[in-house]
């Protein structure tokens, strides 16, 4: 049997249609910051003006020497004032595309974040979009997508003012622009191909490593430190490897590049000689005097500047056309924005009508009916996997409202309200950051003042400076502590309605017993919902709910 041979463009359509669709979604995602992204290239294209007036003071300077020092002054004048305003608005695109760029990386970085918790994807997958995808979006943003805009417009600009003075050098500016565009494009999809390779290994890296340190107990429990650190060498090896090959093409595309920038300049510099000479082996199409030599020939290389600067920005283009489809899983359109509605002035009333709850297909919880009075507190209580928490996570929205309805006073759940100002929430690890015990209690509120933070923390009998340090695996803390820093936070925060998700969980009877009065304390005022094992926290509810 004989293999067929594979025809090179077939092989290369996936490629290409993988790489248009990655372009599609990038100028989607990116479209609500088109205006500042438009902004810094319009500067970016504005330098061809003083890139001209800087080539026409040097020509007339240069012109202007046989006959004096003091006649070149004026085209020196123009040429030095046409360098200060090329930096002045070099820095200005910079400053803007900066500016768009960590814009851009904020809102979908906010995006990528919220889209992980929805879709619940693994925390290496989450992890590597959340930093590594979103970051390799800034390059794209403050260099490439202005370098593109300039590359398309500055060089006809630049061609056709050379072409006034010489329309021969603008004939030869435009012939060898054409080999120019076409080894750019050439190289830029095998970058592209090389970047995908890169940003997967990059992925399984991170999972891997992520894994590793989440079992490292394990590991080191089983003295299998020396295989592991094996397998994520040779996943270092990989990624160093396909960096390698990224580098090797991006090198390839400059020396490229670069040549046929060279032959362009010294086509253009070649003509001008011979032309003043009058050594011309054909009939000069045009007489050029010295000036007029002197201007096209430093025009000629400001021509290829914005290829050049497209060509270095190239790899930006592929890294993040290499990390779309990884954000592209996070962020498949733009959200609609959560109504917020305004904060009840009492606490208010919860009904669950026939709510279902079911993750891929399988129900949770079906059919669930209940009523719960304004100020009172309900203790859900019932085996691992019978449903509590997410019942409290439906008003987070990190569980599905699969059927039925929630109210919550006037709000209905199944409208999917942004609810965060309404809800106190402490949840079985509350989540702890580097920094001061003051920091992690004022996560509840931002805005809250250093006698507000100091009094929460005294009413949940969390002791000791609130300057004291704590590192984000919470240690500086107990366990007992670390249930106090979210009732403290609970305190903080005035929302009508408290969440709380097994608060007393792996303590012991003394400890618990501490928590359970502070727990009290917390629900006055406020409808309460209590997912809980404990007996003890079960008889401060008013309602006992069994799943």
């Amino acid at each position: 049997m004989t293999a067929q041979p594979v025809d090179p463009q077939e092989a290369n359509r996936p490629r290409i249609a993988e790489a248009a669709e990655a372009a599609t979604w990038l100028k989607g995602a990116l479209a609500p910051w088109r205006r500042p992204m438009g902004l810094g290239g319009a500067l970016v294209i504005a330098d061809t003006l003083p890139a001209i007036g800087f080539a026409a003071g040097l020509a007339l300077a240069v012109g202007a020497l046989p006959r004096g020092l003091s006649e070149a002054v004026p085209g020196l004048t123009l040429a030095v004032i046409a360098l200060i305003a090329r930096a002045a608005l070099g820095q200005g695109a910079v400053f803007l595309n900066t500016r768009a760029a960590r814009a851009a990386k904020g809102g979908l970085r906010r995006r990528a974040l919220a889209g992980a918790v929805s879709r619940r994807l693994s925390d290496a997958e989450a992890m590597t979009a959340v930093a590594e995808g979103v970051e390799a979006l800034d390059g794209h943003v403050a260099r490439f997508a202005p370098a593109r805009t300039a590359a398309a417009v500055s060089p006809l600009i630049l061609i056709a003012a050379a072409g006034v003075v010489s329309p021969f050098t603008a004939g030869i500016l435009i012939f060898t622009l054409l080999p120019f565009v076409l080894g750019m494009a050439l190289t830029g999809m095998a970058a592209g191909a090389e970047s995908r390779r890169q940003f997967q290994a990059l992925e399984r890296l991170s999972g891997l490593f992520l894994d590793r340190v989440r079992a490292l107990p394990a590991i080191l429990s089983f003295q299998a430190e020396t295989q592991q650190t094996r397998v994520i060498a040779r996943a270092s090896d990989d990624l160093a490897r396909r960096t390698g090959k990224v580098l090797k093409v991006a090198f390839l595309s400059s020396a490229v590049l670069e040549f046929f920038s060279a032959l362009a300049v010294a086509l253009v510099a070649v003509y001008c000689g011979f032309n003043l000479l009058k050594l011309l082996p054909f009939p000069a199409p045009d007489e050029l005097s010295l000036t007029q030599a002197f201007f096209v020939l430093a025009l000629a290389p400001e021509v290829y500047q914005p290829m050049r600067r497209l060509a270095a920005a190239y790899h930006d283009r592929q890294a993040a056309e290499a990390a779309a489809p990884s954000l592209g899983r996070l962020l498949p359109a733009e959200p609609p924005p959560r109504a917020r509605p305004p904060l009840p002035a009492s606490a208010p009333g919860v009904r669950f009508d026939e709510v279902t709850i079911a993750y891929d297909g399988a129900p949770v919880v079906s059919g669930f009916n209940l009523a719960v009075e304004p100020g009172s507190i309900v203790a859900l209580t019932g085996l691992s996997g019978s449903g509590k928490t997410s019942l409290l996570n439906l008003f987070l929205g990190l569980a599905p409202l699969s059927g039925g309805e929630v109210a919550v006073g006037d709000a209905r759940l199944s409208g999917a309200p942004d609810l965060t100002a309404w809800i106190a929430w402490a949840g079985q690890q509350p989540v702890v950051i580097r920094g001061t015990l003051a920091e992690n209690i004022a996560l509840a509120r931002r805005d809250a003042s250093a006698e507000a933070i100091e009094q929460a923390a005294r009413r949940a009998g969390l002791g000791g400076a609130l300057d004291r340090r704590i590192d984000e695996r919470g240690g500086g803390l107990s366990g007992g502590e670390r249930r106090r820093l979210g009732l403290a936070r609970a305190f903080l925060k005035p929302a009508p309605l408290l969440l709380l998700d097994e608060p007393t969980a792996n303590l012991d009877a003394e400890a618990e017993a501490a928590l359970l009065p502070l727990i009290r304390e917390a629900t006055r005022g406020r409808t309460t919902l209590i997912a809980t094992h404990s007996d003890a926290v079960a008889e401060l509810a008013d309602v006992v709910v069994r799943l």
